[in-house]
C-alpha cells in the first residue's frame, strides 16, 4: 500500500494546535503560544534543478559525530543510487585516518563501543560536489574544528546544496555560511547552537527548514525527514514515497516538531513566510 506523505507542505512553517506530549507522527500537531506575531522571512529559492543534476554527495567526518546523522540520510540515497541513477559518495575528513565516534573525553564506564569510518577524501582534495552534508554529534561542540569550518566555507559557494543534520548546523554556523539564513537544529542543544551562530535566523518549532540551498534538520532522526523532503523535491513524491515504504519510515513534515515544546523552546520571532 502506498504511503500518503505530505512532504512539501512543510516548506512554510506555520503554528498549529496540539497535544502536550511527544506523540506518534500521525497524532501530533504542535501548539505554541506567543505574545507577538512572528516575523515572516521569505526563504530563498530552491535551486531549479532535477535529481539527474545531483551526482556527487559529500559527507564531512569528524571525531564524535552521530552515526544516524550520517547514515540516516545516506540510506535512502543509497537506495536511490541502486534503483534510479548513479550517485557518488565522498566521506571527507581532515586526514585519511579512520574517524571514530568515540567521545573526545574519556567515558566514565570505559566503554569500547565506538565504530570508526574510513574517509575516502581529505579537505585538500578538489571535489566537484553537488550536495555537502554536515552531521552533528557531541563532536560538534569541539572548539578545535577550524579545518572543518574552513572546508565548509570553501565549499559552500561551489555546492548546489548544503545540508546540516542535528548539531551540524552549529558547525556550519561557525563557518559563517548560515549568516542571514533560516535554519534549525537539535532542540536539546538549542541554546549552545544558537551561540555558535548569532547571525543565523534560527527557527523553532521546526522539524526541518529549507532556505534556498541551505537545508537544515532538527535532532538526529529528523535527518530522515529532511532527506525524504529532499528526494521529493528533486526526484518527485513518488520516488520519496517508494523509498520511505522500503525503509518503513513515515516522514514528518517540517511543521511537526514535538521536541520544541518538550524542551521548552520559546517559538522564535523569525519564521519562514507561507508559500503562496
Amino acid at each position: 500500500m502506498k504511503l500518503s506523505i505530505s512532504l512539501l507542505s512543510g516548506l512554510a512553517l506555520l503554528n498549529t494546535s496540539s497535544a502536550s506530549t511527544i506523540s506518534r507522527p500521525e497524532a501530533h500537531v504542535a501548539h505554541y503560544s506567543r505574545d507577538a506575531e512572528p516575523t515572516c522571512i521569505t526563504p530563498g529559492i530552491v535551486p531549479n534543478i532535477t535529481g539527474s543534476q545531483i551526482r556527487n554527495v559529500g559527507v564531512i567526518l569528524f571525531q564524535a559525530l552521530d552515526m544516524i546523522d550520517v547514515f540516516g540520510p545516506l540510506d535512502p540515497l543509497q537506495i536511490l543510487s541502486l534503483s534510479v541513477q548513479q550517485l557518488n559518495l565522498h566521506l571527507i575528513a581532515e586526514t585519511l585516518e579512520p574517524v571514530s565516534t568515540a567521545p573526545l573525553a574519556m567515558n566514565k564506564f570505559n566503554s569500547s563501543f565506538f565504530p570508526t569510518m574510513p574517509p575516502t577524501n581529505t579537505f585538500d582534495d578538489d571535489l566537484d560536489l553537488d550536495l555537502l552534508i554536515v552531521p552533528g554529534g557531541p563532536g560538534a561542540r569541539n572548539p578545535n574544528l577550524q579545518a572543518v569550518t574552513d572546508y565548509i566555507a570553501k565549499m559552500y559557494p561551489k555546492v548546489k546544496m548544503l545540508m546540516t543534520i542535528c548539531t551540524g548546523a552549529g558547525v556550519a554556523a561557525r563557518s559563517g555560511v548560515l549568516d542571514g539564513h533560516l535554519a534549525t537544529t537539535n532542540k536539546n542543544a538549542w541554546a549552545t547552537m544558537k551561540e555558535m551562530g548569532p547571525r543565523v535566523n534560527w527557527v523553532s518549532p521546526a522539524r526541518y527548514v529549507i532556505d534556498g540551498k541551505v537545508w537544515s534538520s532538527s535532532g538526529v532522526t529528523s535527518g530522515l525527514d529532511l532527506i525524504f523532503a529532499f528526494i521529493s523535491t528533486f526526484w518527485g513524491a513518488e520516488q520519496s514515497e517508494r523509498i520511505a515504504s522500503i525503509v518503513e519510515h513515515v516522514p514528518r513534515v517540517a511543521t511537526d516538531d514535538p521536541f520544541s515544546k518538550h524542551f521548552n523552546i520559546t517559538p522564535t520571532d523569525a519564521q519562514p513566510c507561507p508559500k503562496i
